[in-house]
């Protein structure tokens, strides 16, 4: 087993928290969300030629240009925003903006929305889009559609056990009860029920084989899925389960991932590989924690457009 991760975590341990306060919550860097970078991106004129704006969560500045973007100033936060180049086609996809809370207090904004292409002036596509945040990274330009996880690296690295994880939220839910499935080939098709944000949080401990294999032993799981309108709800807590989650009542859609669904990393070697969680283990020390929020519960393509997820002030509670 190599001790790669002792090195990462000692590098990387001063990002993940900015803050504490009396009530021993922990905040994320920038996870008051009120410092954007705002990127200008110039599409092909294939598509239109626009120019189109993504937003990361990060220091303040603006990067002009068809750059790859890497978190800056010690930021943990990706976003599902993204610069594609796909067979020289240049296209942004923004579905998370900043927005104002109060004065100038801003949060996260993250919209179930349609993504519109025209190519050539002559064919559209609509394709549903659900804006997520994320620790980890994005590993831009993206080149292709398939397997979108292995252009992610899911987490960052974190060695404490904390109780729960905390943050401020509020939820637009439309007055629907219908879901959309757009992939932008072929007819949009309408699906039953609404659909719901979600927040999940795994601490897992990794460790690499000696062929650049990541794996890992999920130590404490917390989830949970918010489909009711709310004004803000500050202070809200999911707490984490250490050890094995699979029986518990709620708890099903949070299992180990392997296989087809596991999440990416980076290997010793800066590889994207995927990361095997192998077991439970709430006696293992962390290495690493994977924490997302989004606007969709995660099937690609369908979403209820309108649906919009604010959140600020991300912590955890030790």
């Amino acid at each position: 087993m190599k001790k790669i991760y002792s090195l990462c975590i000692s590098a990387a341990a001063g990002i993940i928290a900015f803050t504490a306060n009396a009530q021993g919550v922990e905040y994320l860097n920038y996870g008051n969300f009120n410092n954007w970078v705002t990127r200008n991106i110039h599409e092909s004129s294939v598509i239109g030629g626009n120019s189109k704006t993504l937003y990361e969560i990060g220091p303040t500045q603006t990067i002009n240009g068809n750059v790859a973007y890497r978190n800056k100033g010690n930021s943990p936060w990706c976003t599902s925003n993204v610069y594609a180049k796909v067979s020289g086609v240049v296209k942004g996809s923004n579905a998370v903006y900043p927005a104002v809370r109060s004065g100038s207090n801003k949060c996260a904004k993250l919209c179930s929305q349609m993504e519109n292409v025209k190519v050539l002036g002559l064919i559209n596509m609509d394709v549903m889009v659900a804006g997520s945040i994320f620790l980890g990274q994005m590993m831009e330009p993206i080149t292709s559609t398939k397997n979108p996880y292995s252009k992610m690296d899911m987490g960052v690295a974190y060695t404490k056990k904390p109780k729960a994880v905390v943050f401020d939220y509020k939820l637009d839910m439309p007055a629907t009860n219908s879901r959309v499935k757009s992939t932008g080939f072929g007819s949009k098709k309408t699906l039953p029920g609404h659909d719901q944000a979600v927040v999940f949080v795994f601490l897992q401990s990794r460790w690499e084989d000696e062929k650049g294999g990541l794996h890992a032993k999920r130590v404490a799981t917390g989830g949970e899925k918010f489909g009711k309108g709310t004004s803000w709800v500050n202070g809200h807590k999911i707490p984490l389960v250490y050890g094995d989650c699979s029986a518990k009542s709620g708890y099903s859609w949070l299992g180990l991932r392997n296989g087809s669904n596991a999440y990416y990393a980076k290997n010793s070697k800066g590889k994207l590989v995927p990361v095997k969680e192998e077991g439970w283990d709430a006696n293992a020390k962390p290495t690493h924690v994977v924490l997302m929020m989004s606007a969709g519960s995660g099937e690609p393509y369908v979403g209820t457009e309108g649906l919009t997820f604010y959140v600020d002030n991300v912590g955890f509670q030790l």
